[in-house]
């Protein structure tokens, strides 16, 4: 049985994300937080019994009806009302591993002991995790403001045994859960609706995942350009330290010492040079890889504090008798951060792009189109037409989603965040990114092939002879679409 990942009044920090997912393990709730959970459900439960006091949402409708009192009966039916009539999302299924995430989230947002929730609900969620049961969540319909509910009420319909869920791939209805584990629909208490519905979690479960793509993605740009580099024939002293100590950017300050050490004893760093200059797409590579992972760094921390935060409405403070109603739903730090990765995506992109239309284009006696008969043959003319395709879809997508507002429920919701529609935006952004790469580290393996018997680095040297055995130098025309995807699939395997 792997160690558990226990979930405790301590942050949730991006090392056990990436542990998760690097090697999947069981939740487990640990005393403190059943303790705090118990402890603000009874507080609520005994405020409701003693009180005629409306709450919102907890005795009183939602949105705009928040003024309509409900009677101490109904409120069940109005927790499951609520997750039924909310449960709106449509388009493409949110992937198996953002929902994880999303569930992962949750549960850390409810165990925190502000939601009023039962221990049960809380306890059922860690379930479906365990049993790899991931509610089916559809991608649109979350404004980003009340929370993401559309998505969220998805991911909640299970709880009542309702909507369908996926197990190990397969689709099957909630009704079936009871069967398989003897799990019974929950029938909702006060509040516990909201609570799951009223949150961030969608959106940052999209971000979280990103970053950590982004992440890899970053590294493996900065190996693909240091070869771009090499075979290009580029100067080395775009990259000395003096250069960078006296601009401090630590995200400068890492890529050119990443080039340096990529580059490291390269024959082909020390060959003569032709240039003076190179083109900025070499030359300034630290300046605009480095922005963008000072970009990602400000993200995660944004990310950071997110998943570890309530954001459902309204609060519960046991400890000074206060249920207040305020606005932590509101996903705009999500929403702006999402903006600035998605900018530093398609920058990464961008650059990529330039260095491979500079390799193909008959430059530094490398052969128009990296291909020995041009003219006979189109060599890699078209994987940069797709590379630039693709960069311009980036760019398209990039436009800011948080300037976007649109009002909603009878004007009671009148600004919003848009941050799911950043979120999901983001996750195609990052798919494009990797192909984007993978053309450019296509582009430079075959400059290499071309350069031959001169030598890249050792740890140049290792990467691209491990590519030779699953993508073969281009001689003549061939169907290349075949080869970007193998390309893609193999640095998508490497753990650099």
């Amino acid at each position: 049985m792997p160690k558990e990942l226990i979930i405790s009044t301590q942050p949730l920090t991006m090392a056990d994300i990436f542990s998760l997912l690097e090697n999947p393990r069981p939740l487990r709730l640990n005393p403190k937080v059943k303790k705090a959970v118990r402890n603000c459900h009874k507080f609520l439960f005994n405020k409701l019994a003693d009180s005629d006091r409306l709450y919102y949402g907890i005795n009183t409708g939602f949105g705009s009806l928040c003024n309509i009192q409900i009677n101490k009966e109904e409120t069940t039916e109005l927790q499951s009302n609520l997750i039924k009539s909310h449960a709106c999302g449509t388009g493409d299924e949110v992937p198996e591993a953002v929902v994880r995430l999303i569930l992962l989230l949750k549960i850390k947002n409810l165990s925190l002991g502000y939601s009023g929730v039962r221990l049960a609900l809380v306890e059922r969620l860690v379930d479906f995790y365990n049993e790899g049961v991931l509610p089916q969540i559809f991608q649109l319909g979350s404004l980003g403001a009340s929370g993401d509910l559309a998505p969220l009420a998805h991911l909640a319909l299970p709880l009542i045994g309702e909507g369908k869920v996926r197990i190990k791939g397969k689709l099957y209805t909630a009704k079936t859960l009871e069967k398989k584990f003897g799990w019974k629909p929950l029938h909702l208490q006060a509040k516990e609706g909201l609570a799951m519905l009223n949150g961030t979690q969608f959106s940052t479960a999209y971000g979280l995942w990103a970053c950590i793509r982004f992440q890899k993605l970053l590294r493996q740009a900065n190996m693909i350009a240091a070869l771009s580099i090499d075979v290009f024939n580029c100067q080395t002293t775009p990259f000395n330290k003096k250069l960078h100590i006296i601009r401090p950017h630590p995200g400068q300050l890492s890529t050119a010492n990443a080039i340096r050490k990529w580059r490291k004893g390269s024959p082909l760093a020390k060959a003569k040079k032709e240039s003076v200059q190179d083109p900025y797409s070499f030359r300034c590579v630290p300046q605009v890889h480095g922005a963008s992972t000072d970009a990602l760094a400000h993200v995660e921390k944004v990310i950071s504090i997110e998943m570890n935060s309530v954001t459902d409405n309204p609060t519960i403070f046991p400890d000074s008798d206060d249920i207040l109603s305020g606005g932590n739903f509101h996903a705009q730090p999500i929403a702006l951060a999402l903006d600035y990765l998605a900018t530093a995506c398609a920058e990464i992109g961008s650059i990529s792009e330039r260095r491979t239309y500079q390799l193909i284009n008959g430059q530094r006696n490398l052969p128009p189109f990296l291909i020995q008969k041009p003219g006979l043959h189109s060599g890699l003319m078209i994987p940069q037409y797709t590379s630039a395709a693709i960069v311009s879809q980036n760019k398209q997508l990039a436009s800011p989603t948080s300037v976007d507002s649109i009002v909603s429920c009878n004007g009671q919701e009148d600004h919003v965040s848009m941050a799911a529609n950043g979120a999901t935006r983001l996750y195609r952004m990052i798919d494009n990114l990797e192909r984007i790469l993978a053309i450019e580290w296509m582009s430079a393996a075959q400059a290499l092939y071309i350069r031959r018997p001169l030598k890249t680095s050792s740890s140049l040297e290792k990467v691209a002879i491990a590519y030779r055995k699953k993508v073969a130098p281009l001689i003549k025309d061939r169907i290349l679409s075949e080869d970007i995807e193998a390309t893609v699939q193999f640095l998508r395997d490497q753990k650099n």
